[in-house]
């Protein structure tokens, strides 16, 4: 398959795309392309490869500007060749978008997605979660040569790092876990219960340290929902969509940025861009909304879990915010979401299959380290420590001093500390 090399600063860049099935379980069915790009330092281009897996769902690898960029790069690649992933659907891999070209008969009478009935785009979308991308992987590697390889999840990505787990323990040789340890089976509302309680306790929080910022989103709040909150396009605002500014406090910087956000005056041109850019699930990464919940189901149907476990308190103060939850009103407020409405509903009802299997997680003798944030916006620290139990070879390492971008946050702190928990240079 078609590969290219080129440099940047202190970097050698090796970029590999290969084909890979629609459906993992039909060889035969339509390929997708996927692209990974390899970096390493000039002089380490012969070292054990690292792959570097996403958040989201639904967003393309870190593109590298030079060795400290993204900050955990540089210490990375003292060791590895870092194997930066766009996972399907992102990137240059074959995108998911309403208007980008189809697969060859990926979908009959249609050549887009925006051409097809809800229903098949949602039978489409279920081919696009961690159990795929492990599997895609595995060609990868297979691809490359290498007959194993060590793997880095950060959030989503810690969720397919333990799916490859389950599925390819065998090609693994350590495992690395940054702010991603899923709970298993069927309790995910439960899980997103817990995450309302811990929004509502930051918000709390935010506005004992920024008192006057209340009253300032309380307004606003009354503004979306007469209808008289719009983004500088005219796009409308309501009240859900702006509690979901709250996915600013489950990150570093992330009151400072809030606040101030809301110290600008509302109809100023550049309250009203900054709050478009603060707003997370835009129409860039459509997998990021429509199958963000997915995610968390290990043999269930979402049903829109984040709506449904909404407790009765944050639906009576627009001021108690959110994380990342997903409601339906944002499929029919955002223009750009609009067309995925349908499709959203169908795969809110859809019975995904099981994404681990215990026994093999049990069975997995592959040594690593897992950061668990104390007080994670997102992966609560609980449910991450009860998974890990699972993984004789995983030391779990639990910190309140970063949240969860800590991989991102710390320079090369996190990915150091993991590293020399994984290869025993640093007991637990």
């Amino acid at each position: 398959m078609p590969s290219t090399t080129w440099t940047l600063p202190g970097l050698h860049l090796r970029d590999v795309t290969l084909p890979v099935p629609l459906d993992h379980a039909d060889p035969a069915s339509p390929t997708l392309e996927l692209f990974a790009r390899i970096v390493a330092e000039p002089d380490g281009q012969d070292r054990p490869f690292l792959v570097y897996l996403q958040g989201g769902p639904g967003s393309e690898a870190p593109r590298p500007l030079e060795a400290g960029s993204p900050p955990w790069l540089a210490r990375a690649l003292r060791d590895h060749r870092v194997v930066m992933l766009d996972q399907r659907g992102t990137g240059r891999s074959t995108p998911v978008g309403l208007d980008a070209p189809l697969p060859e008969g990926a979908i009959d009478g249609a050549t887009t997605l925006r051409a097809a009935s809800p229903a098949q785009q949602a039978a489409y979308l279920t081919h696009f979660r961690a159990d795929a991308i492990a599997h895609d992987a595995e060609l990868l590697r297979e691809h490359l040569g290498a007959s194993s390889w060590s793997l880095l999840g950060q959030s989503f990505g810690g969720f397919t790092t333990l799916r490859y787990l389950s599925a390819h323990a065998g090609s693994v040789d350590k495992a690395l876990f940054t702010g991603g340890l899923p709970t298993l089976g069927p309790d995910m509302d439960t899980v997103y219960a817990t995450t309302w309680d811990g929004m509502i306790a930051r918000s709390e929080r935010y506005w004992a340290r920024f008192p006057g910022d209340r009253d300032r989103l309380r307004a606003l709040s009354d503004l979306a929902a007469g209808g008289q909150l719009r983004l500088a396009d005219g796009q409308s605002v309501g009240v859900e969509r702006l509690r979901r500014l709250g996915h600013l406090l489950g990150a570093s910087g992330g009151q400072e940025r809030l606040h101030y956000l809301l110290d600008l005056e509302p109809t100023s041109p550049a309250f009203l861009h900054d709050l478009a850019a603060a707003l997370p699930f835009s129409g860039r990464n459509p997998l990021y909304a429509v199958i963000h919940e997915s995610c968390w189901a290990d043999g269930v149907a979402t049903r829109w879990t984040a709506d449904r476990m909404m407790p009765e308190a944050v639906r009576q103060d627009p001021t108690l915010l959110g994380g990342e939850h997903i409601h339906r009103d944002l499929f029919a407020e955002d223009p750009e979401f609009m067309p995925w409405a349908e499709a959203a509903d169908l795969l809110a009802e859809h019975e995904w299959p099981r994404l681990y299997d215990e026994d093999a997680l049990r069975a997995a003798d592959v040594p690593g380290a897992a950061a668990v944030y104390y007080d994670d916006a997102y992966v609560p620290r609980q449910y991450s420590l009860a998974t890990a139990e699972l993984l004789s070879g995983v030391t779990p390492w639990v910190t309140s001093e970063y949240e969860h971008n800590g991989l991102r946050a710390s320079g090369d702190g996190v990915i150091d500390h993991l590293l020399d928990l994984a290869t025993g240079r640093r007991a637990a």
